[in-house]
């Protein structure tokens, strides 16, 4: 797994590609500012980018607009945003690319290093990794596609769209797999999503529950 960091703070940089490094990943960049991370993925086109949402010069969304353009000009680069809050603009064009390997997650929210590695590995390998914070900003207030799923099919897509599989949500919910399976269908024919393979439909399925999909 290769990685680029984008990150403008020194020790949170370091940090980060030490612990990647010692998970077995390969850090192959490290930079402090949106142009550069532009042109080390280009360069080196790694597995995954690692971005901060706020980079100089201005500390505002450089990172996520670099994010958008990254994902628009390399495809199979996936994206990780870290920030310290939700920025929906941007997250948004991501989200409605309709592909995998994106990921937004809250620093002060990361609690567990394993599951931080193991979201990086998710979104390598073209799958998601969102905050439930991020999704509910996402969301936001009103109605939606998703208003004809039941409280328990909410519950099971919210964890969809943190990218977890069905034993994971299962696990979560203190649910059968099988259960969990029974509400993935579901999901899938309450929202008329077409039949294609399931990990297409988990993301449209998050696509129509933020209001953003074309089933």
């Amino acid at each position: 797994m290769r990685i680029v960091i984008a990150e403008d703070e020194v020790l949170l940089r370091e940090g980060l590609a030490a612990l990647l490094t010692t998970r077995g990943a390969e850090v192959v960049a490290q930079v402090g500012h949106a142009d550069a991370l532009k042109a080390a993925v280009s360069a080196l086109r790694p597995d995954v980018a690692i971005v901060d949402v706020r980079m100089p010069p201005n500390w505002k969304d450089e990172g996520a607009r670099a994010a958008v353009e990254i994902r628009a000009e390399h495809p199979s680069v996936g994206v990780l945003l870290l920030s310290q809050s939700v920025e929906t603009r941007h997250a948004l064009a991501l989200v409605r690319t309709g592909r995998g390997g994106f990921g937004y997650l809250l620093k002060d929210r990361v609690l567990a290093v394993d599951d931080f590695v193991d979201s990086v590995r998710r979104i390598a390998a073209g799958g998601s990794a969102i905050d439930p914070q991020v999704v509910a900003a996402l969301v936001g207030p009103g109605p939606s596609r998703a208003d004809a799923l039941s409280e328990r099919e909410r519950d099971v897509l919210a964890l969809i769209a943190e990218g977890r599989s069905n034993t994971a949500v299962a696990g979560a919910l203190f649910l059968s797999e099988k259960t969990v399976e029974t509400h993935v269908r579901s999901i899938f024919r309450k929202l008329r999503l077409p039949d294609r393979p399931d990990d297409h439909r988990r993301v449209l399925a998050v696509l129509a529950w933020l209001g953003q999909g074309q089933p």
